[in-house]
């Protein structure tokens, strides 16, 4: 049986909604501190027991707080650079879409060579410049993550241009930026909402894989890519610490997911915007 519109959609906001509950109310929700070892493991991880449901890390350190702690990392790096990567797709998809001629191949061609970069490989080059942190991961992803909200705008700004009320606007001498202020713009809006919402899910991988490679937020700060890869010793030994982090990071992609999708089907869009 199929998900449901109603379903898909409603699905997606409740697990979104869970996440960013669980980031807003971190101190109060995580039974320990992250950074601190709260149990006596002398150098082995800890299996879940009651005191400890998710375990214990190699250090001690409570599993379960510092994933509850991680959604807070995860959910700001994702919804902040999609903000990044939003401004600087929409920017260059507009200009190229709503001016044609020399500005859209200019615009577009640069597009192009960017597409042509690995965007894991360009991030861990700008985060080797920048040194990691979390502002220079902000700006580092939506550096790399623009390029395809650009082609999807840009394609959708030369449509409207050549709509009947964007022609009579333009034939009664408004202005650019009032065409693509009153026009274009608020036109396009649906869609760049769909767009910003499926893209989430594509900077928490991101920043999940920098994580991992160790060029993400440094340390003690509970991430859950880095907590993949402190796990990576433990594999056979003690499975849980990258299996509940691995699948911490599963359901913050997949409510993003499903609640973009749900607004694609709702608003009646078909294209594939990943």
């Amino acid at each position: 049986m199929k998900l449901g519109l109603n379903a898909m959609e409603t699905a997606g906001a409740l697990m979104v909604l869970s996440l960013a509950v669980v980031a807003l109310f971190a101190p109060e929700l995580a039974p320990h501190d992250p950074v601190r070892a709260v149990a006596a493991t002398f150098g082995d991880p800890g299996a879940p027991s009651r005191a400890f449901p998710l375990g214990t890390d190699q250090l001690g350190r409570d599993v379960l707080s510092r994933i509850i702690y991680g959604a807070r990392i995860s959910l700001t790096v994702g919804v902040a650079a999609m903000a990044v990567t939003m401004t600087i797709g929409v920017t260059i998809g507009l200009a190229a879409g709503f001016f044609g001629g020399a500005v859209d191949s200019l615009l577009m061609r640069f597009t192009d060579v960017m597409l042509t970069l690995p965007a894991l490989l360009l991030a861990m080059a700008f985060v080797a410049v920048l040194q990691p942190g979390l502002w220079s991961i902000l700006i580092v992803i939506g550096l790399v993550s623009w390029t395809q909200i650009a082609r999807v705008v840009r394609a959708e700004a030369l449509s409207l241009t050549q709509r009947d009320f964007v022609v009579a606007a333009r034939a009664l001498g408004a202005p650019p930026a009032r065409l693509i202020a009153r026009h274009v713009m608020p036109n396009a809006m649906p869609l760049i909402v769909v767009m910003a919402v499926l893209g989430t899910s594509g900077t928490l991988l991101l920043d999940a894989g920098l994580s991992f490679l160790g060029l993400g937020v440094p340390p003690p700060t509970p991430s859950w890519g880095r907590m993949i890869e402190e796990a990576t010793t433990y594999f056979r030994t003690a499975p849980w610490l990258a299996i509940y982090p691995g699948l911490a990071i599963f359901y913050a992609v997949l409510g993003f997911n499903l609640l973009g999708y749900g607004f694609i089907r709702r608003r009646g869009h078909s294209a594939d915007f990943q």
